[in-house]
C-alpha cells in the first residue's frame, strides 16, 4: 500500500500526485451541488491519486486591470464543500485558503475545527499589495502555528515571479521557516523558468543546510484560445513557440496535452537528477466535457510516469 499523503510530504518523498478542483458556484442549488460532487467522485475513483486539492477562488481584478476573459463567479467555500459533499472521498484533501478574505476569528475557528488527519492546507496571500486583506499571509502562518501546528501546511510558488525578481526561492525558504512543508506551483507552461526556480531553491537549501521540501508542479490543459488568453490574464507565462503551436493547430486541446506530458517528463527527469522531492497537481477547472475528460486522462498518464 502506498504511504498516505501526510507521510509522503513529511518525509519529502518524490512522486506525489494530486488532482485539483474548483468548488461549485455559490449560486448552485443544493441538488446541483450534490450532483456535481457525485459525478466528480465517480471520475476520480479509478485514478491512482494521493489526494485532492480544493481551490479557494478570489476576485483578482485588482492584480490585472485588463478585462477578465472569463467572468469572476463566486464559488462555495472549499471547506464547506469538502465537509458537506465529499464524504465519499477516502483520501486526504488540501484545502486552499485565500487568507485575505477571512478575519482572524474565522481562520482561527476553521483551524481549530478541521481534521488534520484528513485535511491539509495551502494559504494564499493577496493577489496584489493594493488589495485590502482582513488577514495577511504572515499573520495567517502565525495563527496556524498557534492553533493547529499539526495541520500540514503548504505554500504557493510562482515561477514567473522568480523570472521577474530572482528571489522566489528565498520566499519559499521564508515560508518554510514559518511552517510550510510543501509547495504547490502556479500552472507550469514555461519549463525552463520552473527549472531555474527549483535549481536555485535546491542549491540555496544546500548552502543553508536545510532539507528541501516537496515541490508539486501544477499542470493544466489549454483547450481553446480563450483559455490561452485567460492563462495570460492570470500571469502564467506561455512561451512564444508554444503559443504559436496552440494558435495554429486545429486541435489546441490535443496539442496542449502533448506538450503538458512532455513538461511532466522533463520535470521528472530534472528533479530526479537534482535530488529534489517533487510531485504533480493535475488541475481541472474547465466546465467543458472534452477538457474534463482529457484532464482525467492526463492524470492517469502522469500517474504512470510516477509509479
Amino acid at each position: 500500500m502506498r504511504p498516505r499523503l501526510h507521510q509522503m510530504l513529511a518525509e519529502a518523498r518524490p512522486g506525489v500526485l494530486l488532482f485539483s478542483l474548483t468548488p461549485p458556484r455559490s449560486s448552485a442549488t443544493a441538488e446541483r451541488v450534490k450532483e456535481i460532487a457525485a459525478v466528480t467522485l465517480d471520475r476520480l475513483a479509478p485514478l491512482d491519486l494521493d489526494g485532492l486539492i480544493l481551490y479557494d477562488i478570489d476576485d483578482e481584478s485588482d492584480r490585472n486591470p485588463s478585462e477578465r476573459p472569463f467572468p469572476y463567479l463566486p464559488t462555495m467555500d472549499p471547506a464547506r464543500y469538502h465537509a458537506e459533499h465529499l464524504g465519499g472521498w477516502d483520501r486526504p484533501t488540501v484545502i486552499y485558503r485565500c487568507v485575505g478574505k477571512y478575519g482572524e476569528d474565522d481562520l482561527r475557528d476553521w483551524l481549530a475545527g478541521c481534521d488534520a488527519d484528513q485535511v491539509l492546507s495551502v494559504f494564499v496571500g493577496a493577489a496584489s499589495g493594493a488589495k485590502p486583506a482582513r488577514t495577511d499571509l504572515r499573520r495567517a502562518h502565525a495563527l496556524r502555528q498557534e492553533v493547529r501546528p499539526d495541520l500540514p501546511l503548504g505554500g504557493v510558488v510562482i515561477g514567473e515571479r522568480h523570472t521577474r525578481s530572482g528571489d522566489e526561492h528565498l520566499r519559499m525558504l521564508a515560508k518554510q521557516d514559518r511552517g510550510c512543508t510543501f509547495f504547490v506551483s502556479q500552472v507550469v507552461y514555461d519549463v525552463n523558468e520552473t527549472k531555474n526556480l527549483v535549481s536555485d531553491y535546491y542549491y540555496e537549501c544546500a548552502v543553508r543546510g536545510v532539507p528541501p521540501r516537496t515541490v508539486i508542479f501544477t499542470l493544466s490543459l489549454c483547450g481553446s484560445l480563450k483559455t490561452l488568453e485567460f492563462l495570460r490574464w492570470l500571469g502564467v507565462e506561455v512561451p512564444h513557440w508554444l503559443e504559436n503551436s496552440l494558435r495554429h493547430t486545429g486541435d489546441p486541446l490535443s496539442e496542449s496535452y502533448r506538450q503538458t506530458v512532455a513538461i511532466a517528463r522533463d520535470l521528472v527527469d530534472f528533479c530526479a537528477h537534482l535530488g529534489l522531492p517533487y510531485g504533480f497537481n493535475i488541475e481541472s477547472v474547465s466546465i467543458r466535457k472534452a477538457e474534463i475528460d482529457a484532464t482525467v486522462d492526463l492524470a492517469a498518464d502522469v500517474a504512470a510516469l510516477l509509479r
